[in-house]
C-alpha cells in the first residue's frame, strides 16, 4: 500500500499550483484543518493526511517499534511528500507535527521550501536554562494517567489543552477526537511526544519558518514559541490573538491570516 493510501491523503485546490501540506497534532486528524486549509485552495495544491493511528489511516501498517519515536511519524510525512512528488512545498504542522515537518524539511530540503509551526515545542520538560512547561514528574504523571485510563484522561485533558472554557463545544470536539484513537497507539505516541527533545535540530532548519503562538497554552507556553523562533535561522514569531493550544479550531481566521501573510512574503522573495 502506498503512503498516500495508508494515510488517507486528500488533495484539493489547483493541481499545478505550489503545494501546501497540513499535518495535525496528537489525538487529532486532518478534519481539524477544515476551517483553515480551504482558504488556500484558490492559490495552492492543498494536501491533507492522517498520521498513523489517526482518522482514516490504515492501522494494518502500524509497527510498534517504528512508532516508538517521532522519527517514524516524520518518515511517513516524508514518504507522502515523495509519493506525491511535491516540490517547493510549504508544510504546516500543528503541535508535535511542527517537529515532524521540520524533520521532513531536513530530509527533503529541495522539495520543502518553507514551514509553518503552529504551537510547536521541541522539548516539553524543563531543565536549567530551558523552559518547556513541565517538570519531569509532571510528564510521568501525565503518561501514567493516560496509560491507566485513556478515556478518562482524554475527558480531563482535552478541554484543558483546547482552552477557551467559554466555548465548551471546542473542548468536547477535541475530547471526541482523542477518544477515537486506539488507546495503545495513543499511549505510545504520547510517550514518544512528551519524552522527545529536538532542540538540536532547530538550528539546522534553514527554510523560512513561521512560528504561530497562542497565549495561555498549557502544552507549549509562550517561552517555548520564543525559543523555537530564536533557534531557527530563518524563524519568525507571530503571537496570535488566540488562547489555548489549537488555534486552527479556536481562532481559524487569525491562523489563516497569519499563514496567508507568511506565504505571500515567500512569493515576494521568490519573484
Amino acid at each position: 500500500m502506498s503512503a498516500v493510501s495508508r494515510h488517507a491523503v486528500s488533495v484539493s485546490g489547483r493541481p499545478e499550483a505550489p503545494p501546501m501540506l497540513f499535518v495535525h497534532g496528537f489525538g487529532c486528524d486532518q478534519h481539524m484543518w477544515r476551517y483553515v486549509a480551504p482558504a488556500f485552495e484558490a492559490s495552492h495544491r492543498v494536501v491533507l493526511m492522517d498520521l498513523m493511528g489517526a482518522g482514516g489511516s490504515d492501522l494494518s501498517g502500524y509497527d510498534e517499534q517504528r512508532y516508538s519515536t517521532l522519527e517514524g511519524y516524520a518518515d511517513d510525512i516524508t514518504q507522502v511528500v515523495r509519493d506525491l512528488d511535491l516540490r517547493d512545498a510549504v508544510l504546516v504542522g500543528h503541535s508535535v507535527s511542527a517537529m515532524l515537518v521540520a524533520m521532513t524539511q531536513l530530509a527533503e530540503p529541495e522539495r520543502v521550501s518553507a514551514l509553518v509551526m503552529v504551537a510547536p515545542s521541541p522539548r516539553y520538560v524543563d531543565e536549567p536554562g530551558y523552559t518547556g512547561g513541565f517538570a519531569e514528574d509532571d510528564i510521568d504523571e501525565l503518561l501514567d494517567s493516560l496509560a491507566s485510563n485513556y478515556l478518562g484522561w482524554s475527558s480531563a485533558m482535552a478541554p484543558a489543552i483546547m482552552g477557551n472554557a467559554d466555548r465548551p463545544e471546542l473542548g468536547a470536539e477535541l475530547t471526541e477526537s482523542f477518544c477515537r484513537m486506539d488507546p495503545e497507539v495513543a499511549r505510545r505516541f504520547a510517550n514518544a511526544t512528551f519524552r522527545s527533545d529536538h532542540r538540536e535540530m532547530l538550528p539546522r532548519v534553514e527554510a523560512p519558518t513561521l512560528v504561530l503562538q497562542c497565549s495561555n497554552d498549557v502544552i507549549a507556553p509562550v517561552a517555548v514559541g520564543e525559543y523555537v523562533a530564536e533557534q531557527l535561522p530563518a524563524g519568525s514569531l507571530v503571537m496570535l490573538e488566540a488562547t489555548g493550544h489549537c488555534p486552527n479550531l479556536s481562532a481559524p481566521d487569525a491562523t489563516t491570516q497569519a499563514i496567508t501573510t507568511f506565504v505571500s512574503s515567500l512569493d515576494t522573495v521568490t519573484t
